[in-house]
Order: C-alpha cells, then structure tokens, then sequence
C-alpha cells in the first residue's frame, strides 16, 4: 500500500491507477486500502479518479457489507466536483442499503435544499427524525442535526411558526446546546411572541439566556456589562484560540511625513443595497485620497453589482471579494496588502467573519459602523462611536478604547427619492395623526408595545404605521391591541417597498416613535431625513442610546426623553398640540442641510484624525489592550437580572444593583479589581 501511495504522481501513475481499478474489479482492493486511496487523490486536486475509483469498486463489490459507506464516500466526492445529481442518487443508493445512516439523510436533504427542493429537503429530515424514536448517544446528535436544518430551511422559507416548533424540539433534545435556541429565541422575537423566553420541564430560562446571542440581546435587554460579558463569551465560542503561527505580530509601518498614505481595510458584507453600504458609501467617496487609501474587503452574498456596490467599488482604491475564500486565505491577503488599520464593518451581525481579525493580519482592529456595541474581544483594540452613544463616564461598559466622530450613522445625502404619494395612496387615513415605527419587528418588545398602546388610547383618532412584518404577525400585533382595548384597525401595516419609495412615504407620519431598548439606527437618520420628528429615550447601551445621538446630530435633542414615561406623556402631548409638533419640523427643516448629521465632510475628517491618531498610538507603542477582567463575573450577574426582566432603570441604580452582587460573589471568592465597578474605591 505505501508504495501505491508514495508513487501515486510519479511517471508511472497511469498503470498504478489502472492497477488499482483490476482489483477494484476482482475484488482485490480492501476497503481501507480504497477509502486512502480515494483520500490521497482527492486532496491532490484528482477528485474524478477518486469518483472513477469508487464507481468502479462499487460495480463489482456488491456483497461488501459496507457498500453502503462506500456508496456515501462516493457522493461526498460526487459533491466536492459540483456533481449534485450524481450525489444524490449515491445517497440514495446508500440509504436503500442502511436506512438508519444519519448522515447520508442529512447529506441528501443539504443536496435537495442546495437544488431549491427546500420540500423535499424537509421530508427528508423528517423520514429521519420520524425514525429516531429510540434515541442513542449518536441518534441524538444526529436527530439534533436534522431537527436544526429543518428550523434552519423553514425560517429562510419564511415558514417562521414551522421553523419555531422544529427548533424547540430541538431545544428539548439538547437544551444545553446554545445553537437551537439562539434561532429560536430570534424567531421568537422577529414574530413578536411575548413573552420571549418560555421555559419547560426540559428546558431552564438559564439555558436560554446563555442562547441568545449578543444582537438579539440588545433586542430585550439594556444591560451594557452583560451585553459585554455576553460578546466575551460569544467571541470565545465563535473564534477560540485560532492557530496564529503563521501570522506573526504586525509592527505598524512606520510614517515618515513624506507624503506617505495611510492604508485603511474596510471588512464588511454589507457593501451593497444594504443599510449599511447606503450609510458608507458617501464616507467612502469623500476620503482624502492624499492622506488614506482605502481598500475594501467583501464577505457577503456573491454577484450583487447593484447600485450602491458599483458606486463603492468606484470610490475605493482597491476592492477584493473574499466571501469565497476561507479566513486564513483572507488574512493573509490582508496581510499581502499591508493594511494599517482593519476596521470591522459587521461585529456579530450576518456573514461576518470576525475570525479574520483574531488573526491580527493588521497592526490594529477597529470597530465601526456595522455593530451597536463591544466586540468583547482580545483582539479588537478600537472602537468608533460619538459622545452622545458613549459619553465618557459609560467608556467602562466597553473593552475596546473608544475615540469619537461627530455622529455615528453616517448617511448618503444622494441618495435617490421617489416622487411623494398621497396619503391614501400609502393607506393612510388623510386627517389622523400618524404614529409610526419602521424598526423591524424584532426591536418591537412587549413594554414598548403596551406603551404605544397607551399612547393610542391617549389619542383618539390617532393610527400607528409600521413596517410590515408576515401576516401572522401582524394579525397577533392587532390582536394584543385589542386586548388593550385599542381598535385592531389602527394598526395599519406598511408593504415591503424599494428603497427609494420607502424614503418618499416616510414623512407621510407626524411622529416617529422609536423602539426600546434597541432603537433605530439608519431608520432613524431615514426618517430625518425626510422631515419626520423622532421621538426616543436612550438607555445605557450603545443599540439605546444611538437613536438619540441621530436625533441630537439633527438639531432637535428636545425629543430625547429621560423616560419611557416622558416619552409616553410627550407622544400624547404632540398629537393634542399639533402646532407645537409643527414648530420641530419647521426646526428639524430650517437645521438640514447644517445640522451635524448631513455634515458629512466633517464627519470624514473627523475620521480621519482617528484613523492618524490610532496609527500614532500604534507606532508609540500606546495602542490599548483590551480589558477582560472579570466578564465571567458579569456574565453570571447579567444573566441572574436579566431573568428578572427590568426594563429601564437609571444608570445609579444599575450600578449599584451590580456592585451589590459583585460584593456578594467577592464574600464567596475574592475577585482581583478590575476597572469596571470592582475597583479599590467602589469596592
């Protein structure tokens, strides 16, 4: 055997191959000998010879008790060369053998959904699941798998109460596996079921705490340390201890004053018709070519070219797609690139790859624009908000050494803006005051529910508009309204719109009322933009508190409340004072096109600055390194309130609340002082 191996590439390969199909053929070729074979070719690029091999074998080797383990091998190599058909019919054909062999219906359904037979995927997994009655060790990992991608395909087919039942099944089977119920937990927020954590004879509010993961938890908590402590943990599930001996410690390239440019990596999969790519693309446009060159590192969908990509694409210096490369072959492109300053565009949001920065391929990691809040990580050093998100005294809720631009949600000002319709034409009653909400429905809590619907019970007459979500939803949203004694039909729900006309129809409402704790962001600054006022109250978290930095930025910082009871008393008060809403849009207009938040060249050269004085701290030796200590403390404490569901409370009492526990923990095993609230003052 060996020598069949060692020589597999020499001159003679040919004959070995054909040697090896004779006894293939004559039954000569022991199954290891052909799984290392096969292997071997295909690791060296021969993918169909190690097909060709199997096939062959196959033929003539019908009475081998492993046929059908054989037959799977052949349809992992049949996929690896692209060949969906053929692998599905080796599927097939192993499962004729062994129908009990959980990978192969796995496998099958992956093919199916891959084809777009998301039904027959799901029946798939069900014929499985259906016969795993008599659950063992290997049974349960694999029934655990299927019930996933069934909750996975339903919620992408929008079959978001099917995916909710396969995913809870889930949950039971394994409550202490975090990955069903962090979908699930999601699922339950997107449809606005209240309340979100349930809990069972299997299944503990603890297990489902330590599910969710660090966005949908800016979605129901405003608990800066915990949502700290939480991206900690999370980044230690997501990214480990990766194996950085291939990446050396990147000294920063040293500026010589002569001219020399600073080279800024943007990373993100939002490069395109997204919030994000709308809010980056005039950044990117009015950088100072003469001071930074930018690059920009692409990690989403494939073969997008739509607007708002072109137009970055144009703006930057160079633009690399590596959403098909994997993160070690990204990083050392970045690394290739001698980028000074990588600057992650997505946290924890969809298809980030924050595994790229644990790589440390640039001298120094910067968090901006795309997450609302820490990364928790050792190796993001840096993090770009504005004083309104992060005043200096909450800088503790945060690892990262936070430097400030005049306000966080950059915005396009070219963007484009369909022609206005007519109030009935968007739905809308003509002469009703108009609350609206165009935050998606997952920011929409039972708290900021009840509190709109004490504001519409306020406010006779008056609708609330919001963004559509499945008709379900929708449908259970005017059902709560009517237990609240608020008529159904005052909900009205806006369809799904292009962008340009969404923009046109949003200042059809009178007041904007933003979600709590997590606000809105690029809504917001949508909103503004259009001339409707924003009403908000920030909490102590960066997703709370970035609404209210847009709606400072704006000139209006009169519509930022101290309370959810302010907010509620001043919601009432302007829908029975239209004159006195009328005076902020007349402000909110007369400010525009002055205001901080369209002042984008200022913006950019603010971010500029930052950029140079990071590199500036890079090369003195200055750059920060993260704060850790104690987040398995937090996450604990932060976990035990979270249960007990507080809504607001002002930062003193948090605080205290916090330092309370951590002296009970501290009686219980002395905690080393950290710089946090366990300090040698506050202790």
């Amino acid at each position: 055997m060996s020598l069949v191996m060692n020589n597999m590439f020499a001159s003679d390969s040919i004959a070995l191959f054909a040697s090896l199909l004779e006894r293939a053929r004559n039954q000569q070729l022991p199954l290891t000998e052909l799984f290392q074979v096969a292997e071997t070719l295909s690791a060296s690029g021969q993918k169909a010879l190690a097909a060709e091999l199997y096939k062959v074998w196959i033929a003539f080797n019908e009475a081998s008790p492993f046929l059908h383990i054989v037959y799977f091998n052949y349809s992992v190599t049949l996929r690896q060369m692209d060949d969906i058909p053929g692998s599905i019919h080796a599927l097939r054909a192993c499962l004729k053998l062994n129908p009990d062999f959980a990978q192969a219906h796995i496998n099958l359904g992956r093919a199916y959904e891959d084809c777009g037979l998301n039904l027959q995927a799901i029946q798939q997994w069900r014929t499985y699941v259906d016969a795993t009655g008599d659950i063992t060790p290997d049974r349960t990992s694999h029934r655990l798998m299927t019930l996933q991608h069934i909750g996975r395909v339903m919620e992408g087919a929008g079959l978001l109460e099917e995916a909710e039942t396969a995913l809870w099944q889930a949950i039971e089977l394994r409550p202490d596996k975090p990955e069903s119920g962090q979908h699930w937990l999601s699922l339950r927020q997107h449809q606005c079921k209240w309340p979100i954590i349930v809990t069972s004879e299997h299944v503990t509010g603890r297990q489902l705490v330590d599910a969710m993961s660090p966005l949908p938890l800016g979605c129901y908590s405003d608990d800066p340390l915990f949502q700290l402590a939480k991206a900690s943990r999370y980044i230690k599930t997501l990214v480990g201890r990766p194996d950085l001996s291939e990446f050396p410690r990147k000294a920063p390239r040293q500026k010589t004053g002569t001219g020399e440019r600073l080279r800024i990596g943007y990373v993100s999969s939002d490069l395109r018709d997204h919030a994000v790519g709308f809010a980056l693309r005039e950044v990117l446009e009015l950088h100072d070519k003469e001071s930074v060159e930018i690059y920009a590192y692409y990690c989403g969908e494939p073969r997008v070219n739509d607007a708002t990509q072109e137009r970055i694409k144009q703006a930057v210096d160079c633009w690399r797609d590596i959403a098909t490369i994997d993160d070690v072959a990204a990083a050392r492109q970045i690394a290739a690139d001698e980028i000074d300053i990588l600057v992650d565009v997505n946290g924890f949001t969809k298809h980030a790859r924050t595994k790229i920065f644990a790589y440390r391929p640039a001298p120094v990691n910067v968090s901006f624009c795309g997450y609302p809040g820490s990364m928790g990580s050792p190796f993001h050093q840096y993090l770009i908000a504005d004083e309104q998100i992060v005043p200096p005294e909450t800088e503790l809720y945060y690892s990262e050494r936070v430097l400030r631009i005049p306000c966080n949600q950059p915005i396009d000002r070219k963007r484009v803006i369909a022609a206005p319709p007519s109030r009935t034409e968007a739905g809308l009653p003509e002469n009703a005051f108009v609350f609206a909400c165009f935050n998606g429905m997952q920011k929409t809590t039972a708290a900021s529910f009840a509190r709109w619907m004490e504001i519409l019970a306020a406010t006779p007459g008056s609708v609330l508009w919001l963004l559509a979500g499945a008709d379900a939803v929708n449908q259970r949203l005017r059902d709560t309204a009517a237990r609240y004694g608020v008529e159904p039909e005052r909900l009205i729900f806006a369809p799904k719109a292009a962008n340009a006309h969404h923009l046109a129809r949003i200042g059809l409402a009178d007041l904007f009322l933003d979600t709590f704790p997590y606000g809105a962001h690029s809504t917001a600054a949508d909103a503004i933009t259009m001339g409707l006022p924003v009403l908000t109250v920030p909490g102590k978290t960066f997703a709370s508190r970035f609404c209210s930095s847009i709606v400072a930025a704006a000139g209006i910082p009169e519509l930022i409340c101290e309370t959810p009871e302010e907010y509620r008393e001043k919601a009432i008060a302007f829908a029975k004072d239209r004159p006195s809403l009328a005076a902020v849009r007349a402000s909110l207009q007369s400010q525009r096109e002055t205001s901080v938040l369209r002042d984008i060249p200022a913006l950019v050269r603010r971010l500029e600055e930052v950029f140079w004085q990071i590199q500036g701290e890079c090369e003195r030796g200055e750059m920060p390194v993260p704060d850790l200590t104690n987040l398995d403390v937090y996450y604990e404490i932060g976990a035990e309130l979270m249960l007990e569901n507080q809504e607001f409370e002002d930062d003193a009492t948090y605080r205290r609340r916090y330092r309370e526990k951590l002296a009970r923990w501290n009686d219980h095993s002395p905690l080393p002082f950290d710089k946090r609230l366990w300090t040698k003052e506050g202790a």
